[in-house]
């Protein structure tokens, strides 16, 4: 079994020295995160955001440890098509035709206070929508525009960055802790258009399976970051592995979604909760 195990990995299947991925949502909370994986593994990373987003520190590192050579910053709403159709020309002046898509760029809750939340009757649609429209309609799009020349090419990687709450619904007693007359609740369109793209994966991952593209959805539990203490406590002890999600533990799902370790994988919700749906 171990000489088994050595050939296979001398294969360096979970490389991806030679691709060109695109990483939509790059300056988010988690867009560092995904270019520093695809860098580490070989890839050349055009990084897209919002023209007025603003590297954060850990997108500035990443900078300056692969430099323009491997890593490119370029302006798009995913929103706005004819943006990505522009873009998408740009990335194969930088680099080469795009054989990897992850698509994380979306809205998640605002920064919560106790002035800014609304009971379930009265939260404004507008909100409602705007999430939809980024994260499901925008998602959509991307798929369409870079996606579809995958196909034309007849091959690709497509990664959906999905949730946890794509499968199950937010627990409301995570939050019963914090202050204020008007209970904090999660939006519902978050968890709604992200069990939207696992849908919209399956749709595309049936249609083009014949032309050598692959789509699947990485859906991250909580992910530990600048919640309170109390918060981390209760959602801990909720996953069987006892802890949130640190960055580190999403690196490895989304390189092998995207390398040819997973060459006979499509159309899957790949959850990385730490057993959290298993109770």
């Amino acid at each position: 079994m171990r000489s088994w195990v050595k050939r296979r990995l001398s294969n360096n299947v979970f490389s991806l020295d030679g691709e060109t991925a695109v990483v939509t949502g790059a300056l988010g909370r988690l867009g560092p995160v995904w270019v520093e994986a695809l860098l580490d593994a070989g890839a050349r990373v055009a990084a897209l955001d919002l023209p007025d987003a603003r590297p954060s520190e850990a997108f500035g590192r990443l900078g300056e440890r692969f430099g323009v050579d491997r890593l490119r910053l370029l302006d798009c709403d995913i929103t706005d098509r004819t943006a990505i159709e522009a873009v998408d020309a740009d990335i194969s002046s930088c680099f080469a035709a795009p054989t990897v898509l992850v698509n994380n760029a979306g809205i998640d809750q605002p920064a919560d206070s106790p002035d800014t939340r609304y009971p379930i009757e009265t939260m404004p649609v507008e909100l409602f929508r705007r999430m939809i429209e980024v994260n499901l309609t925008g998602t959509f799009q991307a798929i369409q525009v870079i996606g579809g020349r995958m196909a034309r090419r007849r091959s690709g990687a497509v990664v959906n960055i999905g949730s946890l709450y794509a499968s199950v619904s937010p627990d409301q007693r995570f939050y019963d802790h914090l202050t204020g007359e008007t209970d904090f609740l999660k939006v519902p369109s978050y968890g709604a258009s992200k069990a939207g793209i696992v849908n919209l994966t399956k749709f595309f991952a049936t249609l083009w399976g014949g032309a050598g593209v692959r789509v699947n959805t990485l859906s991250p539990g909580g992910v530990v970051g600048a919640q309170d203490e109390i918060f981390k406590r209760k959602y801990g002890d909720r996953v069987p592995l006892g802890r949130m999600a640190e960055a580190a533990d999403l690196k490895g799902p989304l390189v092998f979604l995207a390398s040819s370790a997973a060459s006979y994988v499509t159309g899957i919700n790949l959850r990385v909760d730490g057993g959290f749906v298993a109770w």
